[in-house]
């Protein structure tokens, strides 16, 4: 899973990023100090990686992975060459979401591009310069296709499926919201890469004080819960200072600090949550001597799919997958006692993975 980070400039967009992936990021009170994306692979937390590894004493854990990128932040104009012009859009056509870090904190002595804190304008902001740089790609593809188009039916299809994305982008709508004729259309418009086209999350980057509450006292707060509830997008409240003062603490402390802010999870669970809802994602696990790990795949997924994400051998010569629960396993005491109860079930072809599954695949190539 891969999420870029955007942002206007001074928004905690950085501090965020080292937060989450320690990376490292330069962080200055001033524009554009991140020229260059940074990249940063943060693994997913998940408590049942350990308790499945002591449980078969695994000489290895591999927890599934986040890649993060961090982008130069942006300023009105940006599509048509103004602060870092285009630098960023390769970066971000690439991720699965974007993470759109929202500033709803005030603070003096941190300066707002804009000269104010407002974060649906800046949310209109950033939104606008994606749309006018799809409507940039549309452009130039429709004024290829033209000509091949007069002759090949199914390419006069995709022109014209273009044509209603611009008339759609121009009204100031995202390409999300496009309602396809069929699955195929749908599979084109996604095949474009639209920046507008991407799922999005809203990081509502606020001081310590509004955690405890998550937000609810806080008016831009709400302001950017209720445009998510409209555009179909998640939340999550986070206070970017405090998730980079956490990340120098041993883990047992991290928890007792947040404890003491009467707080269950950091920013990066929250972040990881909501990235795995949107996508629609979900986690199986494999464990044994060797090795425990967590593997993401698309909800829904089927058992011979899910194989393949371990290695393509084991989609194409399935057999069948020997599956138990997580909890299950762990009550049992031991994988043999789990299949004596009946909890260790053979599932073939049409078997769709739930989370939490723990999975041994056999095949045959």
């Amino acid at each position: 899973m891969k999420l870029g980070i955007v942002g206007l400039p001074n928004v905690g967009k950085s501090t965020l990023f080292n937060s989450l992936t320690k990376a490292g990021a330069e962080m200055q009170n001033y524009p554009f100090c991140t020229i260059d994306p940074n990249i940063g692979v943060v693994p997913v937390p998940d408590g049942r990686l350990q308790l499945l590894s002591d449980f078969y004493h695994s000489k290895k854990l591999t927890p599934a992975t986040v890649e993060f990128v961090d982008i130069a932040g942006l300023v009105k104009g940006a599509s048509k060459g103004e602060g870092l012009g285009n630098q960023f859009l390769a970066n971000i056509r690439e991720v699965d979401a974007i993470v759109h870090v929202v500033r709803c904190f005030e603070d003096p002595n941190i300066i707002h591009v804009d000269g104010s804190v407002d974060p649906l304008r800046d949310i209109e902001t950033i939104t606008f310069e994606l749309i006018f740089s799809d409507l940039e790609v549309l452009e130039r593809r429709i004024s290829r296709s033209q000509k091949a188009a007069m002759s090949d039916k199914a390419l006069m299809k995709e022109l014209n499926v273009m044509k209603e994305l611009v008339a759609l982008l121009e009204s100031g709508k995202c390409a999300k919201t496009y309602e396809a004729a069929d699955k195929e259309t749908e599979d084109f418009v996604h095949s474009l890469n639209l920046l507008t086209d991407k799922p999005v999350i809203f990081a509502a980057n606020v001081s310590e004080d509004d955690l405890a509450d998550d937000g609810a006292g806080n008016p831009h707060v709400q302001a950017v819960r209720e445009y998510a509830e409209k555009d179909g997008s998640e939340v999550f409240v986070i206070s970017a200072k405090l998730e980079a003062e956490l990340q120098d603490l041993p883990d047992d402390e991290k928890m007792l600090f947040l404890e003491d802010l009467g707080l269950s999870e950091s920013g990066l669970d929250k972040l990881i949550a909501a990235s795995y809802r949107i996508l629609g994602l979900i986690s199986y696990l494999t464990a044994g001597e060797k090795e425990t790990r967590a593997w993401t795949i698309t909800k829904g997924m089927k058992a011979p799919q899910a194989a393949g994400k371990i290695h393509s051998d084991f989609e194409r010569g399935f057999i069948k997958a020997e599956v138990v629960n997580y909890e299950d396993l762990l009550a049992s005491g031991s994988y043999a006692a789990a299949r004596e109860k009946g909890l260790v079930r053979m599932e073939g072809k049409d078997y769709v993975v739930q989370e939490g599954d723990v999975m041994l695949f056999r095949f045959n190539v």
